[in-house]
Order: C-alpha cells, then sequence, then structure tokens
C-alpha cells in the first residue's frame, strides 16, 4: 500500500530514446519541487515553456510544465508533469533532483493506486488503464476504453443496488413473520429475483467477451516432428516467423508468435517435435514444449494425415488443458477415416476459416458483440461467486427456508461484486494488482 504522506516520481514514458519524456510527480511537496526546479509553480492546467533547473541553478533541459492542483488531478494530489527531451540521461536527471528535493522513486501502479485510493476511479477503472495499456487489438482498446470510462463498474453498480433492494425486502419478512407467505408469493420480489438473473447473464456474457479481448488465448502448438508444426504457425502469423525444412528436429526452442483473430488476441507457441532424442539441445526443447503445453488454454496437436498417429497417441494426450488434433498435410493425404479434430493444410489454406472459428470458441469469443467492457479472470470469479449465492437465496425463498439465511446470502453477493470495483477489498489484492503495472502509471 502506498503512504500518502509521501511525494512519488517517475518517468511516465516508456525507456529509450524518443522525441519527448514525460517525468510526473505527485504528492504533498510536488509545489515545493515545482518553486526549486521551475523557479515558480505553473498556472494550473496550462502548458508553459520552463526550464529544469538542477542544484546550482544550471539547466537540466527546458521543455512543457503543467501543473494539476489537488484534487482535479489524476491521483488527487497535487501532480506536476515536465515533459522534456525522451532522452535516458536527460529523464534520469529530471528524476534525480526531484528526489534530490523528497521525493521518492514511484512503485509499479503507485500512481493508478493513489487515484483509487482518493476515490478518483475504482479498481475496475484502475484495471482497465494496464488493459487499456497492454491491448493487443483495436477491439481490446475499445474495450478497455469501456471499462476505463466506468461502463462495468456502472452495470455492476446497477446489480448491487438489485440484490440490496431484495434484502430490504427479504430483512422486512424477518421483522414481521406473520406476513411472510404474502411476502413470498408479492409479484415484487418474483419480478426483483427475474431482474437480477437477467442481469447477471448479460454482465456475464459481457464480461467473458471482454476477459477473452484483455487476456486473449494462449495456444500452443505441439506434435511429432514433421508433422507441419511451423508450418501452421506461419499461415496463422500471416507470415514467415518459424524456419521451416524437411529435417526433424528444426524446431528446437520455443518460437512465440501473437496474431489476432477478429480482435481476438491469441499467444501462439511453436515447439520442438515430440519423440525420443539423443541429442541434449532437442531433449530440453522438447522438456520445453511439455512445460508449456501444461500451461497453454489449449494445445493444437498436429498430425501428418499421410503418416497418421502411432498406437496410443492421441489417447496419451492429457485432457486439461483441452486439445485439439489438427490434421495437416490434407493436400497430400486424406485424415484417417472418422478422426476427430479439424482437417487442414497449412500449405493450401484449406480448413484454416474452421480452425480460426475454433479458436474464437475456445476463448469464448463473438466478434462484433456491442457492449462489451474488458474484464479479467478476477471479476468473473467474483461474478459466478456471487450469482451462485443469489441463486442458493432464490432456493432458500422457494422452500420457505429461514429468512436469517437467505439475508446473508444476499449479503456475501452484494460483497462478492464490491471486490470488482474495490468496496471491499484488501491489501494482497491491491498489491497484486498495481504491481503488475507500469512504473509511472
Amino acid at each position: 500500500m502506498s503512504d500518502d504522506s509521501d511525494t512519488i516520481v517517475a518517468a511516465a514514458t516508456p525507456p529509450g530514446r524518443g522525441g519527448i519524456g514525460i517525468v510526473r510527480i505527485s504528492g504533498p511537496i510536488t509545489r515545493a519541487i515545482a518553486e526549486s526546479m521551475l523557479g515558480h509553480v505553473p498556472q494550473p492546467r496550462h502548458a508553459e515553456i520552463a526550464v529544469f533547473g538542477d542544484a546550482e541553478g544550471r539547466a537540466i533541459d527546458t521543455g512543457l510544465a503543467l501543473f494539476f492542483p489537488a484534487p482535479r488531478s489524476f491521483t488527487g494530489e497535487d501532480v506536476l508533469e515536465l515533459h522534456g527531451h525522451g532522452g535516458p540521461v536527460v529523464m534520469d536527471l529530471i528524476i534525480r533532483r526531484a528526489v534530490e528535493l523528497g521525493a521518492r522513486p514511484a512503485r509499479p501502479g503507485e500512481f493508478s493506486e493513489r487515484a483509487f485510493l482518493n476515490d478518483k476511479i475504482d479498481l475496475a477503472q484502475a484495471e482497465a488503464i494496464a488493459d487499456l495499456i497492454g491491448a493487443g487489438s483495436a477491439e481490446a482498446a475499445r474495450a478497455a476504453l469501456s471499462s476505463l470510462a466506468g461502463e462495468f463498474s456502472r452495470e455492476v453498480t446497477s446489480l448491487t443496488t438489485q440484490i440490496m433492494e431484495l434484502r430490504t425486502f427479504v430483512e422486512a419478512a424477518i421483522d414481521f413473520p406473520d406476513e411472510d407467505v404474502e411476502f413470498l408469493d408479492s409479484p415484487a420480489v418474483r419480478g426483483r429475483l427475474s431482474g437480477i438473473a437477467e442481469s447477471f447473464e448479460r454482465i456475464g456474457r459481457a464480461a467473458s467477451q471482454g476477459r477473452a479481448l484483455s487476456e486473449g488465448l494462449t495456444v500452443v502448438i505441439a506434435g511429432r516432428p514433421n508433422a507441419g508444426k511451423s508450418s501452421l504457425l506461419n499461415a496463422l502469423a500471416g507470415h514467415d516467423a518459424a524456419i521451416v525444412t524437411g529435417i526433424p528436429g528444426t524446431t528446437r526452442d520455443l518460437l512465440r508468435e501473437r496474431i489476432a483473430i477478429d480482435g481476438l488476441p491469441i499467444h501462439v507457441i511453436d515447439t520442438a517435435g515430440l519423440r525420443d532424442s539423443g541429442d541434449v539441445i532437442e531433449e530440453e526443447g522438447i522438456r520445453r514444449a511439455r512445460a508449456e503445453m501444461r500451461r497453454a488454454d489449449l494445445v493444437l496437436y498436429v498430425i501428418d494425415s499421410g503418416a497418421g498417429p502411432l498406437q496410443g497417441e492421441l489417447e496419451a494426450l492429457p485432457n486439461d488443458p483441452p486439445v485439439l488434433a489438427v490434421w495437416n498435410k490434407t493436400d497430400i493425404a486424406a485424415p484417417r477415416a472418422g478422426h476427430s479434430g479439424i482437417a487442414i493444410s497449412a500449405l493450401t489454406g484449406a480448413g484454416l476459416p474452421e480452425l480460426r472459428e475454433r479458436l474464437k470458441t475456445a476463448a469464448g469469443y463473438c466478434a462484433g458483440d456491442a457492449g462489451v467492457f474488458s474484464a479479467r479472470r478476477r471479476h468473473l470469479d467474483a461474478l459466478a461467486r456471487a450469482e451462485r449465492l443469489v441463486q442458493s437465496a432464490a432456493a432458500r425463498l422457494a422452500e420457505r427456508a429461514a429468512f436469517e439465511l437467505v439475508a446473508e446470502e444476499l449479503r456475501l453477493a452484494q460483497q462478492a461484486l464490491g471486490e470488482i470495483t474495490g468496496e471491499v477489498t484488501n491489501d494482497a489484492l491491491l498489491g497484486a494488482i498495481f504491481s503488475g503495472f507500469c512504473i509511472g502509471k
């Protein structure tokens, strides 16, 4: 957790050379740092040319200075941005000068963390910042921007309000036990339960799409040597990402490629051919291949249609993660009769459109869905937990069970939804979320 008594500083632009580099400062002594470095505090929210000075009054750089006084800033604190020339030496000198004046280097995500702690954004919006920066497609960027604008949070808040209103009805029945039968049969209760179920279904569908866009699908291409694994990678990528030869064992290490199918980011990993080998380097490649298979969301197990699988080869494949058999080289030979999987030719492109559709299905993704916002696995877990609690509460109501238990389950459902926006949270969760952010964001 951040200490808001500190003033923090970091580069807000990527490391390396660039036309412009931005240093961001936030905290209680920001004005004093501005006075020392610039000679004055800039007019709020107006860009002005300034000289950034060192301890001896010499110029470190000349650029634009912008000052955002609290609370009308990104973090809710006084914020100073110095836009200078984007060289690593210049950036380092500006940051070192701010540290000399009392600031400390910011931790990853600490600016966004302070924005959350100061109620400038909620937790789902904070995560959307990282999703927007890391977006792998235009569709993913639009979904992240929707969450950053608060669309996901508003949906969750609306659902929470619906559950809270139902809980109010239940607690009223606890106070007036003689009227519980009328309460159970009231159209108001039935209507609220129906509306809550519809909201869960709608939000869950959009969140699942958003998670697919933000996290993508990790696909491992595996199989025996010369089955056409690298050719398949090249066909999916649309360029020669991997070396293709007729020599078994050409691919010895992992080869990673990032592609997008209708906006869905897919992380494709080509692996060494699976076989017994006396070559130490190839054996290490095979070990890495098996390790990646265990971590994948989906394994494409490539089979040479002409050679077919070995005895028991397909049966020996794991069930988790799921495996899709890909019968390759159908331009030369047809797959075995009654085969399971999908038939393709990486050379001619036959079957690849169907394979792409199977990849989207595996991710639960449907291109072109409106109203999608970025979401993460933890959001889906919280939604699922809240939905189960509400369903349990509805079952208890139908059975005329103790209303106290119903009210408690509805309270826990509210709490689960509060984890999404950060109304209910803990230091460990915040640390895990913000530690994955860029420094300076």
